[in-house]
């Protein structure tokens, strides 16, 4: 598994004659870009609000990131085979989510990823694959079933000395969801924040339009595969186009399946809609992993999200419930 690259654009259109007004920042938090857009009565009171959500997507960082070392989920990697540390019960309940996907994934999924060997290398030096041996031992500190919840005491404890985990297969999504909430809840009619790809939307644009999200075309970033109209959910995409390698006519990505340690073959990018970012966050990196046939069979629990896949050869493959028919099915 591995941080995602940006393969959706937002698009936005000119907007005359209507007193909202929509503002927009971009920034760098929770170790990526995240691209801030507020629709609100006055430039005033967009950018304030823009702050709001700043100060919130901090607040998150400093509780789940893995590379921060005071943050909670730090002071469980530090006392991984050592004791249980007690935390928030919003890391907790993150936490059960995101075993829940390991479950349903049989591992595909797993947040204990983070203590993978990086034996792989996607920077040009790599000359031959790892020996299976070499693939065995990266990951044998990973495995969701070693990590150990109370419910009763709010505590996570890693079994294995050595042992970590990380969000960063779930933490924008959970984050700009959070984002979307405090903004509704304030009266804020419409946006969206999109961490990395993983966009929260609510609302229409000034011009009473839907929102536009452009899906990039992974061969060739300049150009879109299709544009999709969107208000009131999310959507997140998982690629692995830019960072690979190729042994024997095949090719391996950046994005490593952790319960076997070898790269995800099949799909090159993995687009997901549904009502909530987190778990389309959850979803797509799962897709990636378990291919197209395992992961369309899997996308069938969650009838309220949709997805578009593109294979390593170009081929586009829809769910059944994906809204936009007329889309070239191959690139």
């Amino acid at each position: 598994m591995s941080r995602k690259f940006l393969l959706l654009c937002l698009i936005v259109f000119c907007f005359t004659g209507n007193s909202q007004v929509l503002r927009k920042r971009t920034t760098l938090l929770m170790g990526g870009r995240f691209d801030i857009s507020i629709v609100a009565k006055d430039s005033l009171s967009a950018e304030q609000n823009i702050d709001a959500v700043i100060a919130e997507i901090t607040r998150i960082e400093y509780l789940i990131s893995d590379w921060k070392p005071t943050t909670q989920v730090s002071e469980v990697n530090q006392n991984a085979g050592i004791r249980p540390v007690k935390i928030d019960k919003e890391v907790f309940e993150l936490t059960q989510r995101a075993l829940h996907f390991s479950e349903i994934t049989n591992g595909g999924f797993d947040i204990s990823f983070a203590a993978m060997d990086r034996i792989w290398k996607f920077d040009g030096s790599m000359t031959k694959m790892p020996s299976a041996e070499a693939i065995k031992k990266s990951v044998e500190k990973v495995g969701y079933r070693n990590i150990i919840l109370d419910s009763v005491n709010s505590t996570i404890f890693l079994k294995l000395k050595g042992m970590k985990i990380g969000f960063g297969a779930l933490g924008e999504g959970y984050a700009t969801d959070k984002c979307r909430a405090m903004m509704k809840a304030k009266g804020i009619e419409a946006g969206i924040i999109n961490g990395s790809g993983d966009m929260s939307t609510w609302g229409k644009q000034p011009n009473e339009k839907d929102w536009n999200i452009g899906i990039t075309n992974p061969f060739d970033t300049d150009k879109l595969i299709t544009a999709v109209p969107i208000n009131n959910g999310a959507v997140t995409t998982s690629g692995n186009y830019e960072k690979f390698v190729v042994f024997d006519g095949k090719r391996y990505s950046h994005i490593i399946n952790p319960a076997t340690g070898y790269p995800v073959t099949g799909l090159c990018s993995v687009t997901v809609f549904g009502p909530n970012a987190e778990t389309a966050n959850g979803l797509s990196t799962s897709l990636m992993v378990l291919g197209k046939t395992a992961g369309l069979k899997l996308l069938r629990q969650f009838p309220d999200y949709s997805c578009l896949m593109i294979t390593d050869n170009g081929k586009i493959v829809k769910s059944k419930n994906f809204k936009i028919k007329k889309i070239k099915s191959h690139l």
